[in-house]
């Protein structure tokens, strides 16, 4: 159907930003909503899509994209303070009411019903239950036309050296970060990162990862975690400064997720790892978030050393632990030198710890990813049951290193960036000719990571 006059003038004057909302947002069950509005070209009304919590990317028709941008705004109006039953009526009204000067000849109960239907799929998708609405979810391949930025940008907040000096409480053996060009740049300000932040909200950007280098090394990091609440936020850390403070200053700052990296359950093994002895102020790091009620996973590097990973997840059961990842190594920084990849498992070896660890976490309640493309293929990842990692550089996500440069992913440092996202315009990165070349990549959905690629898969066995 074409575009009406009525539907492009109200794109032209609410469809230049995404639009963002939180329902219940003391929680439990807390609904993050983030509509990336659709693009007008030539004329047309094209894709537009609903991020639920960061994670899940569900199509929105041209209509419901009107009305769901109707409803975010009605219901931010009442930010800040608890929504009564008259608030939530008036809600829905003034919604309808909006609707209408759009489609005058929808009536105003088929308006309230799909409020309602809208609201119960992404209530069901959030809290991971089944759905009754026929949505299917967007493939990123093909929804990568259609792209004005990635739905993700890890923050580097935190670089690996300062001053010259080494600057982790860790030294980790398998560090992708170390030893590249772009992780060892002078960080920015508090202020220069508030003003990456905003630009990635003007951009259309709504999730954000604070990662490094170790994002806690920073003393601002509260700080900029409270400026960032319009976006889904998440901390990567080792967890070693994880305090019972700590926590609770995190989820004041309304951090919406944490990911610990934790490498064994096995104190030598981790410390031998991490190149530090950290292994107890990591689990209590760990203990400490759980406790807080801080959205936690735990990711787990694969290797010879710690190869018996189910025994890890049993400790990690134990502590109440639910979501985990694992992955292979990264082959750059410190992963490329020897040390690391005389521990890298052949590829029966992982897929074999990969079926034993799937088949303990679904026994157990507990949900698993494997998070390194092109180390499991796809057919083999449906056997087990679980999604199939592809590479989203330059599409799902890219990067910003701590001196403000832009790079397809945090893993991808050496070369030279993609630009500087507080001096150059934006389009002109995400339609420059790199980042399209890596973006058509990614959009391919090859199951391979371009960087283990270039490298000739160096040290995967077979």
């Amino acid at each position: 159907m074409k575009t009406s006059k009525k539907e492009r003038a109200y794109a032209l004057s609410h469809f230049n930003e995404v639009h963002h909302t939180t329902l219940n947002p003391e929680g439990p069950g807390v609904v993050r909503i983030h509509l990336v509005p659709p693009l007008l070209r030539d004329g047309e009304l094209e894709a537009s899509v609903a991020i639920i919590n960061g994670q899940d990317v569900i199509p929105v028709n041209r209509s419901w994209s009107i009305l769901l941008t109707e409803f975010i705004e009605s219901v931010n109006a009442y930010a800040g303070r608890e929504v009564t039953d008259e608030d939530a009526k008036a809600i829905v009204d003034k919604t309808c009411a909006n609707v209408k000067k759009v489609y005058p000849f929808v009536f105003k109960s088929r308006l309230r019903k799909d409020i309602q239907r809208i609201m119960e799929t992404f209530k069901h998708i959030a809290y991971g239950e089944p759905v009754e609405e026929s949505i299917g979810y967007v493939n990123m391949g093909e929804y990568a036309p259609y792209m004005r930025a990635p739905h993700r940008m890890d923050l580097m907040v935190s670089a690996m050296t300062r001053e010259g000096k080494w600057h982790c409480n860790q030294n980790c053996v398998h560090c992708y970060a170390a030893g590249q060009n772009q992780s060892s740049e002078e960080e920015l300000s508090t202020e220069q990162w508030k003003q990456i932040l905003d630009k990635c909200r003007a951009v259309g950007i709504p999730q954000v990862t604070f990662t490094g280098g170790e994002p806690t090394m920073r003393e601002d990091l509260f700080e900029l975690i409270d400026y960032a609440k319009w976006f889904i936020t998440r901390l990567n850390t080792n967890g070693i400064k994880l305090t019972k403070e700590y926590c609770e200053q995190l989820k004041k700052a309304s951090l919406d997720s944490a990911q610990i990296t934790f490498y064994s359950c096995d104190e030598e093994i981790h410390n031998q790892l991490v190149g530090a002895p950290k292994y107890q102020e990591t689990v209590a790091g760990i203990e400490n978030a759980l406790a807080a009620g801080i959205n936690l996973s735990i990711n787990t590097p694969l290797c010879t050393l710690n190869r018996d990973y189910v025994k890890t997840l049993e400790f990690l059961h134990e502590k109440g632990v639910l979501y985990v990842t694992c992955s292979g190594l990264i082959t750059t920084g410190n992963a490329a030198k020897e040390n690391s990849e005389s521990l890298q498992l052949t590829l029966p070896e992982i897929r074999e710890i990969l079926k034993d660890a799937v088949k303990y976490c679904y026994a157990n309640g507990m949900e698993i990813s494997f998070t390194s493309p092109g180390w499991v293929d796809d057919d083999y990842c449906k056997e087990l049951g679980i999604s199939t990692p592809n590479c989203g550089a330059c599409l799902s996500n890219m990067a910003i290193t701590p001196g403000g440069n832009v790079v397809p992913c945090q893993s991808w440092l050496n070369d030279a960036p993609l630009g500087n996202f507080l001096k150059e315009d934006w389009d002109k990165i995400w339609k420059g000719e790199t980042c399209k070349e890596r973006r058509k990549y990614s959009s391919m959905m090859l199951c391979e990571c371009p960087l283990r690629i270039h490298r000739g898969k160096a040290g995967q066995k077979a």
